[in-house]
């Protein structure tokens, strides 16, 4: 049984800072190196004067990550992928993906280089060129540039996707640091106030039985048997607001494990050809959920309810319902997406 020390917060309380599971990894394990180049030179322009998104303080590329205070900055390579992910058991590792066809990506790079620097070894950023390494772009699901996702304990968390200024950037990473502690990730690489190397995470309380049954089986994979523990959870308390966020978590989780590569693409354009095709439009929102996309997914759906009526009408009401509860109840994004709601309905 899992430790509770390492239990994830429970969904609503970490907004959409948690949708553990919904993107796998593994396909990028000990991929070969590639090539040398493809990267901007440092003055951030590109060989095809475009702007480019690495700073002049960047180390080298393919540079292991430093546990002993060395910079905090990695340029991401197939080769180095791997140990990134590793040391997400320790300290969060923000992903900055971006291309040197994107204007806005040296913009992310630079803010977010400077402000994981100010967190004192507490963060670590990847920055990503996705034109070199496409599998990691598809592997978060990745639909523009620039976007961050950070991955903590080999978990991916999606951050934002676009441009974003200082203070939304250190609100997302103060939440993602939380996130991280529940988690047991609590570690830092070298410099002042570094945890000791043999501190333990305080012990947090002990999990509901079925809660910890509910953890187990997602540690396992066994979305369908957590679902069913959440499920008895809510029968016994149907007040139980964290069951009922984790219910619609791993449902989440469930479907998207049949939503991913070739699949998602070809439900992506039947969506498009097929507008109130609904299975299609719930499938692509639930895409959209795990790519960051919210107001996407949420709008989506709204959408779709103000274009039709009868079962298919309430079925995409009860879904949309589902992810106000995945992404948080308090999150401004459907705050605003039940005001469309509403709009649509009466």
């Amino acid at each position: 049984m899992s430790s509770p020390a390492s239990r994830p917060v429970p969904p609503a309380a970490a907004s959409q800072l948690n949708l553990r599971g919904a993107v796998d990894l593994s396909s990028l394990k000990q991929r070969p190196a590639p090539p040398a180049g493809g990267q901007p030179p440092a003055g951030g322009q590109s060989s095809a004067g475009q702007p480019g998104a690495v700073p002049p303080s960047a180390p080298a590329e393919g540079a292991a990550p430093d546990t002993g205070g060395q910079p905090l900055r990695v340029d991401v390579t197939e080769a180095n992928f791997q140990q990134l992910v590793e040391l997400s058991a320790q300290v969060p590792v923000v992903f900055g993906l971006w291309a040197s066809y994107s204007p806005a990506s040296g913009e992310l790079i630079s803010v977010l280089e400077d402000i994981v620097n100010s967190y004192g070894g507490r963060l670590v950023l990847g920055a990503a060129d996705i034109d070199a390494f496409p599998q990691l772009a598809q592997a978060f699901q990745v639909q523009a540039v620039p976007t961050a996702v950070a991955v903590v304990k080999g978990q991916p968390v999606p951050l934002f996707q676009g441009g974003a200024d200082e203070q939304q950037v250190r609100s997302l990473l103060d939440e993602l640091l939380k996130v991280a502690a529940a988690n047991g990730v609590t570690g830092s690489l070298g410099g002042a106030g570094a945890a000791p190397a043999d501190a333990e995470p305080a012990p947090l309380p002990p999990l509901p039985p079925l809660h910890q049954a509910a953890y187990d089986a997602i540690e396992a994979g066994d979305y369908a048997a957590a679902a069913a523990s959440y499920r008895q959870a809510l029968l016994e308390m149907p007040a139980d607001a964290e069951a009922k966020a984790g219910l619609a978590q791993v449902e989440l989780m469930e479907r998207l494990q049949s939503l991913t590569g070739p699949d998602g693409d070809a439900l992506r354009q039947l969506a498009a050809d097929q507008p109130d095709n609904l299975d299609a439009q719930l499938g692509v929102a639930d895409l959209d959920i795990a790519g960051g996309h919210i107001d996407d997914a949420l709008g989506r759906i709204v959408g779709f309810i103000g274009r039709n009526f009868g079962p298919e009408r309430e079925t995409a009401r009860v879904r949309l319902l589902d992810l106000f509860e995945v992404v948080g109840p308090s999150d401004e994004r459907v705050a605003k997406a039940r005001q469309g709601l509403a709009r649509v309905l009466f």
